[in-house]
Parts: structure tokens; C-alpha cells; sequence
């Protein structure tokens, strides 16, 4: 019989929770999950234990297989005790790296996380670092924190790699397993090692290859994507200054089977794409070429951090057709996850749209079927007590029960029927037989 494996993962969310159900589902595999029990995040610790999913929405096999790991295997328990680092063949690191206001990697929680591990750190033990991080972090910043507080030398005492999540809300556990995975090591054992855990749960090709490049590809993968939706995003506008629908332009566009634009909408969110080409610019700036431009993916971020500001400007527009002051209105915002069917609200481009509201002195409600609580609005899991008595309906989100909404209803409710849409959830035509004062993103 082979050995069992002692693997720690640490972080429980979006990325941990997943890799680690999928890894103690492995029969040699005994894995413990590390999660801070602070106010905000403590409660997943008791949640997983039990065997239950701690992630609303929609997220096919995952409920299922944490309660047979945990229930039925006992191979999957959480604990906030990163002493269990100390028995561990194999650590994974997936803690959040987000950047602050000025566009830098804020990483306290991955420096803190590595000196914490660096003084279990045993010898022959496999690191991996899959949060993203800049281009050149996993050694100029990882390594030596954890070298300098075991003792012990990477690829000599110790082995080190990076291997990017591909991960999406809704779909955690497909884009795992059957997804292309990369994975870089600092030297070829490394690599070997990672590679060898990888496979047990990855269907598809995986990918070796060095640490550097393997940091690139993840930052310039999202990078590829932000710049992608700002074009089609600027599009959106463009056509809306003349009097087209932007869906019409991107069909035709798209009839070729070489043409892919991607879809407008009220603004990019979630945990990667926001930052990520700023973690690009970042490793570039730090560890590249002076001359290396970063012009492009800058302009792209600025285009899509205004998308919630221009839904501002719509719904002002909109009311004042039917000459109602926003300063005077009462606005109903639909969808505070960054994402349909999840309650991932990392970024929200929501956040953005009632800032902007608020600047300019709305009264502000929203609506979220999945999301239990979020600071800055007041916010109900009630729709028909977030539409009641509304100036304007505001989707941010396409959730699918806003799909369903019946529109003579929603206009009963609401004091002013107004709709923006931001995810072309509603035909405009409908909207408008149905007494609706309509705008949508890159409706001309």
C-alpha cells in the first residue's frame, strides 16, 4: 500500500477550497486546509468541518465532494493552527494579493503566510505558490522568506514552484480538473514534484516549464482578457454615441469564425482581472526592461474601471426623461457579486456604480439573491422590498432569476419605471411596450 501524503493548503477560499476537496479525494492524500478565524472568514472553518460548502450559488460537485472527503473519508479537515505545516510533504499557498490605490501588490498576507511556513518548513518538503503574484515574486520575495526563516536552502533542502489558478465562480472545480495547467519550478526537481501532485487531479495537458515564465503566463492571460472586454466595452460606447446596438455590430463581427469580440458590459470584477495587469506592470517595472511599455493594458484598465461611472450617467439620463432628479430618486441596483449565480463580490464593479450614485446624492438599495451581507448600501435578499417604491432598476449582475422578472409587476412596484441594464438582460423593446423609460450599455 502507498504512504499517505500530508498536504497543507493554505487559504480556504475560491482557489484553497476546491484544490484541497479535489486532493483529499485522492486515496494516499490526507490534506488539512489553514484559514485565519477572524470575524469575516472564522465561520468557514466550522462550516467545512461539517462537511458543508460554504460558497452560495451555483457550483456543481463541489457540496458533494467536500462532504465525502470530510463526512464519509475523514481525508479533508480546516484549521487555523499553521503548525500542521510541520508534518506537511507538500504546502500550497492561496492567499489573496491584491494592490492597493496607487497600483502595488499589497502582500501581507503572502509574506506573512511564508514566514509563518518557513519556521515549520521541514526538509523535502514541496512549496507551491498559487496565488498570483508578479511577475519574479515567487523568488526575489517568496523564497527568500522562507529561506531565511527555516534555514534551509530551495532546490537543495527544500523545493519551490508556481503553478497559476485558473479558477472562475460557478465552475470551481471544472477549471481545475479539466483545464491546461502550467507549472514552473525554480529547477527541474521542483518542477518534477509539482508536476507529479498535479496530475492526480488535472485531466488535461500539463504544462512544465520555469518559474518566471509560468508567472508571465498567469499575469498575461488575465492581462489578454481586461483588454479584450475594454475594446469591446469601448466599442459599446462608441455605438451608443450613434444611435446602434453594439450586440447587433459584434454578431455581424463575429460571423467569422476568426473574429471572437467579447461582450460590453457594466464593468469587470472579481479578484484577478482588476489587478492583475497591474501585477504585470509591476514584476515588469521591478525585475524588467525600463523600456518595456505597459501602455496598452494601463488605457484598458482605466476603460473598464469607468464602465460602472458611465451606468451613472445612464440612469441620470434616464430619469431625467421622465424628469426626476437623481438627488431626489430612489435607485434599486440589482447584482453586487462581480459574477452571475455566486456571491463573489471581490471588486465588484457595483461598488463602483453606488459610489457614484451616492456622489451624487441618490438613496441607493440592492438586491442580491446570493451575497449575505456587503458594507456600503443597504441590501436585501427581498426583491420585491428592493423595488417597491423605485426610481430606477439598475442590473449590474445577470443572475439568472432576473431573467424571469415579470415587467407589468416590477412597474406596479415601482414609483418611476426606469430600467439601465449593464448585462443586456431585458430587450429594450419589451421594456418600452411595457411603459419602461429603458438604456443599456451600448444600446444606440
Amino acid at each position: 500500500m502507498a504512504e499517505m501524503k500530508n498536504i497543507v493548503v493554505v487559504g480556504m477560499g475560491y482557489v484553497g477550497i476546491p484544490c484541497a476537496a479535489l486532493l483529499a479525494d485522492v486515496d494516499r492524500f490526507n490534506v488539512i486546509g489553514v484559514q485565519r478565524r477572524s470575524k469575516r472568514s472564522g465561520w468557514k472553518i466550522d462550516c467545512l468541518n461539517r462537511g458543508d460548502c460554504p460558497f452560495s450559488g451555483d457550483e456543481p460537485g463541489l457540496a458533494e465532494l467536500i462532504r465525502r472527503v470530510v463526512v464519509e473519508k475523514g481525508t479533508f479537515r480546516v484549521t487555523d493552527d499553521l503548525s500542521v505545516c510541520k508534518d506537511a510533504d507538500t504546502i500550497l499557498i492561496d492567499v489573496q494579493t491584491p494592490t492597493d490605490s496607487n497600483r502595488i501588490p499589497q502582500y501581507v498576507s503572502l509574506r506573512e503566510v511564508g514566514a509563518r511556513v518557513g519556521k515549520r518548513l521541514s526538509k523535502d518538503t514541496l512549496v507551491i505558490i498559487e496565488s498570483t503574484v508578479a511577475p519574479g515574486t515567487t523568488q526575489n520575495i517568496v523564497q527568500p522568506i522562507l529561506e531565511g526563516e527555516s534555514g534551509l536552502r530551495a532546490g537543495v533542502d527544500f523545493y519551490l514552484a508556481f503553478s497559476y489558478e485558473r479558477v472562475m465562480p460557478g465552475k470551481l472545480l471544472e477549471y481545475i480538473t479539466d483545464f491546461p495547467r502550467v507549472v514552473g519550478g525554480i529547477d527541474p526537481k521542483s518542477t518534477e514534484l509539482a508536476v507529479e501532485l498535479y496530475r492526480h487531479i488535472v485531466k488535461k495537458e500539463i504544462t512544465a516549464t520555469d518559474v518566471l515564465t509560468a508567472e508571465l503566463a498567469k499575469t498575461i492571460e488575465n492581462a489578454y482578457r481586461d483588454v479584450n472586454v475594454a475594446f469591446a466595452n469601448e466599442m459599446a460606447l462608441i455605438c451608443e454615441s450613434m444611435g446602434v446596438d453594439v450586440y447587433n455590430v459584434r454578431e455581424l463581427i463575429n460571423a467569422r469564425h476568426d473574429r471572437h469580440m467579447h461582450l460590453p458590459g457594466a464593468g469587470v470584477g472579481g479578484h484577478c482581472l482588476p489587478k492583475d495587469s497591474w501585477l504585470l506592470r509591476f514584476g515588469v517595472q521591478q525585475y524588467g526592461s525600463r523600456t518595456a511599455g505597459t501602455e496598452m493594458i494601463a488605457l484598458a484598465r482605466r476603460i473598464n474601471d469607468g464602465m460602472p461611472w458611465h451606468m451613472a450617467r445612464l440612469v441620470e439620463e434616464a430619469l431625467a426623461e421622465r424628469e426626476k432628479p437623481l438627488n431626489e430618486a430612489r435607485v434599486t441596483v440589482l447584482g453586487i457579486a462581480y459574477l452571475e449565480n455566486c456571491d463573489d463580490t471581490r471588486n465588484t464593479p457595483a461598488q463602483g456604480l453606488i459610489d457614484a450614485l451616492k456622489a451624487k446624492r441618490a438613496s441607493v438599495i440592492a438586491h442580491d439573491p446570493h451575497v449575505r451581507e456587503y458594507d456600503g448600501v443597504e441590501l436585501t435578499n427581498d426583491l420585491e422590498a428592493a423595488l417597491r417604491g423605485s426610481d430606477c432598476l439598475v442590473i449590474v449582475t445577470k443572475h439568472r432569476g432576473y431573467y424571469d422578472l415579470d415587467l407589468e409587476h416590477v412597474a406596479e412596484l415601482m414609483r418611476t419605471p426606469v430600467i439601465v441594464d449593464g448585462r443586456t438582460v431585458f430587450d429594450a423593446r419589451v421594456c418600452r411596450e411595457a411603459g419602461f423609460v429603458y438604456r443599456g450599455v451600448g444600446k444606440g
